[in-house]
């Protein structure tokens, strides 16, 4: 197995502060690579729950807490992580969110989870978008993950400048990645590796019915990567009905009512569950009673929701063969060997962006200077225009015009070369000094 090369992170409770990026970004997360899916599942934040959390923390909100100016929530099948922009305490009131939201003990989080502050976070996300933090190595779907995190923390009018251009440099990155490299070679997602598992028990694809159970996109990936293995016949059964007609209509298949979900089990061959319910949806009952129908014939389940739909106790069902995303865990091994060689390039990739962001965030410090300076610029300049207003009063409307044009440009060239060493050395990381001094001399405020 090849050794993925990630900067290093402080279990919460023995951490030191870090030196944090100019910016405050910090992020805090729980992953496949630190939790178990049985606490993972305990840790999952429906679409509601992270709306909630992110109006919180929306723009004017009376409600957001101090420390915290904006909020990302990335949160996947094998993650939850939290980007924040503010201050030094930003993760221990991230990490008492999420367990105020999940019931989850702040000990028992702390000991799972993990912190990035300054480049190291941007790093993270950027490597998390690529693909090099995914169960399967330069996976795809997790890229559009990232992306729709954005939006939907902006949405909520919970991204400002500083995540913003964090979260655009780690989809430009994941981008890159899979254009200028190989890692995506044979793309694989966490719904093909969990179907070419259950190809190795049922091998006549053609011949068996698949049932859905779910309509979201993980569930559209596992049929897509059944039909291009043969399967043919496609059962999908969600609980709203217009999802489950919106699956077929771009795959095919028969909806059949959640109600019917008992009987169809007896009729499938393989199950493949991935719904957002926040309990199991499949029992040790009902797969029992499926099995005693048709005692012949083997059951594969592939269980990919997190909180999990199919009870784990199925699995001691004679006949069943279940698989769920700990299971898939341990069998992925090949796909990052498969990859290894194309790691290294992707780190550059990354390394690459990593300091664009870095660059652009230190800049985004230097953006409230700039523009009170050219406010404080512009306000000179129209003083003087006013003042002297009797001194063109013979001059035409066209000449007052010019005269007026003329300063604008004026004060623009004069500001012009401040402002590019300015943004320079903001980027150098040595804009306080020059920033102090500025508002000093100028008489500028904040």
């Amino acid at each position: 197995m090849a050794t993925i090369t990630r900067p290093e992170t402080t279990p919460i409770a023995t951490r030191t502060q870090a030196r944090p990026l100019e910016g405050g970004v910090v992020c805090v997360g729980v992953s496949h690579q630190t939790a178990p899916l049985a606490l993972r599942e305990r840790l999952a934040l429906s679409r509601d729950a992270i709306g909630a959390m992110l109006a919180q923390f929306g723009c004017g909100r009376d409600s957001r807490p101090i420390g915290v100016s904006e909020l990302v929530v990335l949160a996947t099948c094998n993650r939850l992580e939290l980007y924040a922009a503010g201050s030094a305490q930003a993760a221990d009131i991230l990490l008492d969110r999420v367990a105020s939201a999940t019931g989850v003990p702040r000990t028992e989080l702390d000991a799972v989870a993990y912190v990035y502050e300054g480049d190291d976070a941007v790093r993270h996300l950027c490597r998390t978008a690529a693909g090099l933090e995914s169960m399967i190595v330069g996976e795809s779907q997790v890229l559009g993950q990232v992306s729709d995190a954005l939006a939907t923390a902006m949405a909520h009018g919970a991204a400002g400048h500083a995540l913003t251009t964090i979260f655009r440099g780690a989809v430009r990155a994941g981008r890159r990645a899979r254009v200028e490299t190989g890692i995506n070679h044979n793309s694989a997602t966490v719904s093909s590796a969990a179907v070419k598992l259950a190809t190795s028990v049922v091998d006549d694809l053609a011949s068996a019915t698949v049932l859905v159970v779910g309509a979201g996109q993980t569930a559209e990936l596992a049929v897509r990567a059944l039909q291009q293995r043969g399967a043919e016949r496609i059962v999908i059964c969600s609980r709203t009905r217009e999802h489950a007609e919106q699956l077929t209509d771009a795959v095919g298949g028969a909806v059949i009512p959640f109600e019917q979900l008992a009987d169809a089990l007896a009729a499938a061959d393989i199950v493949v569950a991935s719904t957002s319910a926040p309990h199991h949806l499949i029992t040790r009952g009902m797969v029992a009673s499926a099995l005693w129908l048709r005692p012949d014939r083997p059951l594969v389940i592939l269980d990919l929701a997190v909180p999990r739909d199919v009870d784990p106790d199925v699995a001691s069902v004679p006949g069943v063969w279940h698989v769920d995303l700990d299971d898939l865990q341990r069998n992925v091994a090949e796909s990052r060997d498969e990859r290894a060689g194309e790691i290294p390039r992707v780190e550059a990739v990354v390394d690459e962006e990593t300091r664009a962001v870095a660059d652009a965030l230190r800049q985004l410090g230097a953006q409230p200077l700039i523009a009170d300076l050219r406010h404080h610029a512009e306000a000179v300049r129209r003083t003087a225009l006013e003042q002297s207003r009797h001194h063109f009063a013979h001059l035409s409307e066209a000449d007052r015009a010019a005269i007026a044009a003329f300063s604008e440009s004026l004060v623009n060239r004069l500001l012009h070369e401040p402002m590019r060493r300015l943004r320079h050395d903001a980027a150098e990381g040595q804009a306080a000094g020059y920033a102090m001094a500025l508002r000093h001399l100028f008489g500028l405020g904040g």
